[in-house]
C-alpha cells in the first residue's frame, strides 16, 4: 500500500526550483527573479522566440560572428581541466581541408557522445580566434556515416538534417540560454508527465488539441513547425477559453440572479417615441433600437454596449431606450464622464423633447447647494422622469423612486468593469453602456465579453466627409495657403501639436513657440488662440467659448481638443508630427472637424516619420471608418494597451495574441457559451479542472460566484 505521505502529482509539481536537476540554491535565486518558483512555473516559462540554425556552409564560407551550420568528420577530441578548476572539451571537425573547433565548458559528460571518425553537424555562432574557426557550445547532431552531403539521414529521426529550432527564453543576469534550456529540458523529463489534463480525450480530438504533456514538450523543443503550431494552439485555446468562460459565467450570473421589470416596446409606445424624432434614423440606429427594445422587454436586465463614433447618433438611440422606460412609468438616468458632456447631452435631449411632457433634470457639480438638494428630492419623490448628470454626482447622492434604465456614457474612459451601482428600490434596472471609441471585435469579445454589443457605423445623413492629406516639408506652403483661403471664407480651424515632453512646463513652452511662429508667420493677421493642459480650467473654458463663438478663428492646442468640443464651423485641422500619435488618437482628433454640414479638411505633417509610422498614417488617410482603423491599429501595433485594458483588472493574456489568434478566440467564445449554457456552475465532473483553473485565475477579478 502507498504510504499516506507520498506526495501527490500536484504537490510534486510544486517542488521548489532549487531541487530541480541542474539548479541548486544560487541558480534558484536567479530563477525566482524571473518569477519561477516551482517546477510547474518552469514548464510554463514559454520561449519568447526560437532560434533557427544558421544556414549550411563549408568552413571556407564562414563569416566571423555569423551563425552557420557545418558538417564534417571528427578528427580529434581533447578534454582538459583549466587552472581555475573548470573543464573544457574541444572537438575538431574536418570539412575537406578546413577545420572547425567546437568548444564546451564545464560539461565533461558530453565527452562520451563523440568518437573520432563520426560525421557530425555543428550549428551556432562562429568566431575566428587565434587563427582558427571556433564555435562555443554549438548545437550538435550526429549524422549517419554514409549520409548525403546535406545530412538527410540524420540519426535522431528529425529527417532532412533539419536541426530542430531551439527555444530562446527571457533571462536574467547570470543565466545564459544554454543553462536555461538544460533546466527546462530536465524539468520536462521529470515533471511534464505529472501535469493534469484539463480536457477529456474526445474534447481534444474534436478541437485539435494536443495532450498537455506533449504540448509542453513541443512548445519548448518543437520537432518541427507543425508541432510548434499545434502546441501553441493548445495553450492559446486554453487561455482564451478560460477568459471566455469567466465572462460567460459572469454574464449568466448577472442574468439569473437579477430580475428586471420587462419594459416592452409595443407598437403604440414605439410610434409615440418615434414621433419625437424629426429625422430619418440610419439602418444601424434602427437595428440598435430593435436589439435594445428586445432586451428591455425581458425579465432579466439588459446589459448592452452601444459602440458608435462621436456623431453617429448614439444619443438618439439612448434616448429611445430612456423614453421606453418612461413610457412604462419608470425613471431613466444618463451619466456622462464630464460636465461639458453632460450639458451637451442635456441640450440634445431637451431639443428633441420640446414637444413632449417628459420631465428632465440636469445634475452636475457646479449646481448651487440648494438647487442640487431640490433636484435630488424631486428625483426621490418620482417627480422627474429623465436625469442627466455627471457620474460622480449621480452615484454619490441620488436615490431613485423607480429606476428602470441606466445609461453610462464612457466617452473614451473604460471604467465599465465597475458598473455603476445606484441607489434604488425594487428590481434591477436595465443597463446600456455607450462608448465613442471604435473597438475591434476581438477586443470587445475579451474586454466586454459579458456585454451584448450593438454598433453604429453609418453617420446620419447630412454629415460631410473629412478629406485627409499627408504632407511633408515642401508641401507646407500650399497647405497654409489653402488654410488661409478657407479662414477668409468664414471657416475655423485647429492646429494640433503632440505632447513630446514629459513635463507640462516644457510642453506649454513648446506650444507657445508654435503659436508665436504661426501668429507671426503662416497665420499672420488671423485671430489665433492657444489651449493647453497647464491653463486653469476657467481660462480653458473662456478660450473654448471664444472659439465656439467665432471670436477666435484658429485654436492651437495639444490633444485637449479630443474631448467634447463641438464647433460646427471648424472644418480645418493641421496636425504636426503625425507620427507621434496613435491611430485611435488621430481618428478622435479628426472627428472634431466632421461636425457640421460643410466638408472637413485635415492635413497631417509627417516629416521624418519611419516606414512603420508612414504605414500607419497612410492607413489613417485612406479611411474614415473608425472600426476599420481600430482593426488596422491592432494589426500594426498589437493590442498593447489599446484600451487601457489594465484598468479592468482582467489579467493580461500570457500567450494568446488578439491579432494572430482571432479565429481561436471566436472558437473559444462559442465553446464557452455552449459549456455554460449546459452547465452554468461547471459542476459536471468533466469540468472539475476547468472550474478550479477558472477560480484560480479569474475568481477575484470578476467576482465569480462558483463557490463551493
Amino acid at each position: 500500500a502507498m504510504s499516506a505521505s507520498a506526495p501527490t502529482e500536484t504537490e510534486r509539481l510544486r517542488t521548489p526550483v532549487q531541487y530541480l536537476k541542474g539548479v541548486g540554491p544560487q541558480r534558484a535565486a536567479l530563477l525566482r527573479r524571473l518569477g519561477l518558483r516551482t517546477a510547474a512555473d518552469v514548464l510554463f516559462h514559454f520561449p519568447r522566440a526560437y532560434e533557427a540554425p544558421g544556414e549550411r556552409r563549408s568552413v571556407g564560407q564562414l563569416e566571423d560572428g555569423v551563425a552557420a551550420t557545418v558538417v564534417g568528420v571528427i578528427e580529434d577530441i581533447d578534454q582538459r581541466s583549466t587552472a581555475a578548476g573548470s573543464t573544457m572539451l574541444a572537438v575538431l571537425l574536418r570539412d575537406g581541408n578546413d577545420y572547425l573547433r567546437g568548444v564546451w565548458f564545464n560539461q565533461p559528460f558530453l565527452r562520451k557522445q563523440f568518437a573520432v571518425g563520426q560525421r557530425w553537424m555543428f550549428s551556432g555562432k562562429v568566431r575566428f580566434r587565434l587563427g582558427r574557426w571556433e564555435m562555443a557550445h554549438p548545437r550538435t547532431q550526429r549524422l549517419a556515416a554514409d549520409a548525403e552531403e546535406d545530412g538527410s539521414a540524420a540519426t535522431d529521426g528529425t529527417g532532412a538534417g533539419q536541426l530542430r529550432r531551439l527555444p530562446v527564453y527571457w533571462l536574467t543576469e547570470g543565466l545564459n540560454q544554454y543553462q536555461m534550456r538544460e533546466i527546462v529540458r530536465q524539468a520536462i523529463e521529470a515533471f511534464a508527465p505529472l501535469l493534469e489534463e484539463t480536457f477529456a480525450a474526445e474534447y481534444r480530438e474534436a478541437h485539435r488539441l494536443l495532450p498537455i504533456a506533449e504540448a509542453v514538450r513541443q512548445i519548448h523543443f518543437p520537432d518541427d513547425e507543425t508541432r510548434l503550431d499545434l502546441a501553441r494552439r493548445r495553450f492559446v485555446y486554453q487561455e482564451l477559453l478560460l477568459l471566455e468562460l469567466a465572462l460567460a459565467v459572469q454574464r449568466h450570473q448577472y442574468t439569473v440572479k437579477r430580475h428586471a421589470t420587462p419594459l416592452e416596446a409595443t407598437a403604440r409606445i414605439d410610434a409615440r417615441i418615434r414621433r419625437l424624432f424629426p429625422f430619418e434614423l440610419t439602418g444601424d440606429q434602427k437595428r440598435a433600437i430593435e436589439q435594445i427594445a428586445a432586451d428591455m422587454g425581458r425579465k432579466v436586465p439588459m446589459n448592452r454596449l452601444l459602440q458608435g463614433e462621436v456623431g453617429s447618433g448614439k444619443t438618439v438611440v439612448a434616448l429611445y431606450a430612456m423614453l421606453l422606460a418612461v413610457a412604462h412609468g419608470h425613471q431613466a438616468v444618463l451619466m456622462a464622464p464630464t460636465e461639458v458632456l453632460a450639458q451637451q447631452h442635456a441640450a440634445t435631449i431637451e431639443r428633441l423633447l420640446r414637444e413632449s411632457r417628459v420631465r428632465t433634470t440636469l445634475l452636475t457639480g457646479s449646481l448651487g447647494r440648494a438647487a442640487r438638494a431640490e433636484r435630488i428630492e424631486a428625483i426621490r419623490q418620482g417627480e422627474v422622469d429623465l436625469v442627466i448628470g455627471t457620474q460622480a454626482v449621480v452615484q454619490e447622492c441620488v436615490e431613485f423612486a423607480k429606476l428602470g434604465l441606466v445609461v453610462i456614457d464612457e466617452q473614451h474612459k473604460f471604467g465599465v468593469r465597475q458598473r455603476a451601482t445606484l441607489k434604488h428600490a425594487g428590481p434591477s434596472p436595465h443597463y446600456l453602456v455607450m462608448t465613442a471609441t471604435p473597438i475591434p471585435r476581438t477586443v470587445t469579445m475579451t474586454v466586454f465579453g459579458d456585454l451584448d454589443v450593438s454598433v453604429l457605423r453609418e453617420c446620419p445623413p447630412g454629415r460631410q466627409p473629412v478629406r485627409t492629406y499627408l504632407a511633408s516639408g515642401d508641401e507646407r506652403e500650399a497647405w497654409w495657403d489653402f488654410f488661409r483661403r478657407k479662414l477668409n471664407a468664414g471657416r475655423q480651424g485647429y492646429v494640433v501639436t503632440p505632447l513630446v515632453e514629459e513635463s507640462a512646463a516644457v510642453q506649454a513652452a513648446n506650444l507657445e513657440t508654435t503659436f508665436e511662429e504661426l501668429a507671426n508667420g503662416a497665420l499672420h493677421g488671423f485671430r489665433v488662440g492657444i489651449l493647453h493642459g497647464r491653463m486653469a480650467s476657467k481660462e480653458k473654458a473662456a478660450v473654448m467659448e471664444a472659439f465656439r463663438e467665432g471670436q477666435l478663428q484658429v485654436l492651437v492646442a495639444t490633444t485637449v481638443v479630443e474631448v467634447g468640443l463641438d464647433v460646427p464651423k471648424a472644418t480645418l485641422m493641421t496636425i504636426e508630427s503625425g507620427q507621434r500619435f496613435g491611430l485611435a488618437q488621430l481618428h478622435q482628433l479628426r472627428g472634431r472637424i466632421a461636425r457640421g454640414s460643410q466638408p472637413g479638411y485635415c492635413c497631417v505633417f509627417c516629416d521624418g516619420a519611419s516606414a512603420d509610422a508612414r504605414k500607419r498614417l497612410e492607413a489613417f488617410a485612406s479611411t474614415t471608418d473608425g472600426f476599420r482603423l481600430a482593426e488596422l491599429d491592432l494589426e500594426l501595433r498589437g493590442p498593447g494597451d489599446l484600451l487601457g485594458v489594465r484598468q479592468h483588472g482582467v489579467p493580461p493574456l500570457r500567450i494568446a495574441d488578439l491579432v494572430r489568434d482571432r479565429q481561436t478566440l471566436e472558437e473559444a467564445r462559442s465553446d464557452a457559451v455552449e459549456i455554460v449554457a449546459r452547465d452554468p456552475g461547471l459542476r459536471d465532473v468533466k469540468h472539475e479542472r476547468l472550474r478550479r483553473m477558472l477560480l484560480h485565475r479569474y475568481g477575484r477579478v470578476l467576482e465569480l460566484g462558483l463557490v463551493g
